[in-house]
């Protein structure tokens, strides 16, 4: 009962935080050329092509981009770019980038998604139950196991590594990463939420994969 009010809760703050995030989820989807993002991606490719790469510090995997949301990509690319994400190696990458430069670059790295694919990560029971329940608010943006298509501005996190998800979250509780949606949703997540909702979502079938 006493995890039930938690999401309970967490879904009512989730309702109230959704209001401040108008019609950022209708905006236009990226119209970004693959070919031409191939050609400048290559350095890209030092982390993000590398399988299980890690992040010296904090230590976290690097995380899988390739079949991830063209739009999300965008999004993303523009956040490090403008400073609302901090990481000086891709704020370094993403400074140079114009806005034609970044929608390529999202193609590129979307188009190369599986299918579908069983995750690498495998979570004890209790720890994805926990997780699952959880991830009732989560649900109406990324889906409930982390993957959607109705709303691309939004990542896929079904397979993503465990540890960057955790990472991701931490950093939208702290304001490394800014987003009045995710600053709301996050502020009431313990440290075991949130990685009981990591190994939930990193342990579903998933379209991504590590770049190439």
């Amino acid at each position: 009962m006493k995890r039930l009010n938690r999401s309970l809760r967490l879904l009512c703050l989730f309702a109230v935080s959704a209001l401040s995030w108008g019609n950022l989820s209708g905006q236009a989807l990226a119209a970004g050329d693959a070919a031409a993002g191939a050609e400048i991606a290559h350095t890209c490719l030092g982390c993000h092509g590398v399988k299980h790469y890690v992040n010296t510090y904090p230590t976290y995997h690097v995380p899988r981009i390739a079949g991830q949301h063209e739009a999300y990509l965008v999004s993303a690319l523009h956040a490090y770019r403008g400073g609302l994400r901090d990481h000086p190696t891709m704020q370094a990458n993403a400074s140079s980038l114009s806005n034609q430069d970044i929608e390529d670059i999202a193609a590129y790295f979307a188009a190369q998604g599986l299918e579908e694919h069983d995750s690498n990560y495998s979570a004890d029971s209790a720890s994805m139950e926990a997780g699952k329940e959880l991830a009732t608010p989560c649900a109406a943006c990324h889906g409930d196991t982390g993957f959607q298509t109705a709303a691309p501005t939004n990542p896929v996190l079904a397979g993503q590594y465990k540890s960057y998800i955790e990472q991701a979250l931490k950093g939208y509780q702290s304001g490394s990463r800014r987003s009045a949606i995710m600053a709301g949703f996050t502020t009431l997540l313990t440290d075991d939420d949130i990685n009981n909702l990591a190994a939930w979502f990193s342990s579903q079938k998933s379209p991504l994969k590590t770049a190439e």
